[in-house]
């Protein structure tokens, strides 16, 4: 059943489920800076560490806590230095370098709610 080079047939199939999930991925990084959501990021895993160091414990055993940064932006200094006070009330340390870190750290951050216009 030799056949000669010439004569073989070749049968291929074209999915389209493989490119979308490529496109998708690719709208990704269109709609928001990445910059910005690297920044976001190391802010979070910054707050997650200083709770931990505040509260004296593990992750899982930090109170019932949600630091909105994206709620933080809206307000103004005095107002998001207040909502911090008052989220932070359970904790027996001082609270002002943590409050005072993560307020420089937000300076010049923008809301994430939306996609960010160039």
């Amino acid at each position: 059943m030799a056949s000669e080079p010439g004569t073989q047939t070749r049968v291929m199939f074209q999915t389209k489920e493989e490119e979308p999930a490529h496109r998708k991925l690719g709208k990704l990084t269109v709609k928001y800076n990445r910059k910005d959501l690297q920044r976001r990021l190391d802010i979070e895993e910054w707050i997650d560490g200083q709770l931990q160091l505040l509260f004296d414990c593990e992750e899982e055993e930090i109170p019932e806590l949600e630091i909105d940064i994206d709620e933080l932006l809206e307000l103004s200094d005095a107002e998001q230095r207040s909502r911090l006070q008052e989220l932070l009330q359970e904790c027996g340390k001082p609270k002002e370098d943590f409050i005072n870190g993560l307020l420089y750290r937000m300076k010049g951050l923008r809301k994430m709610s939306g996609p960010l216009k160039k």
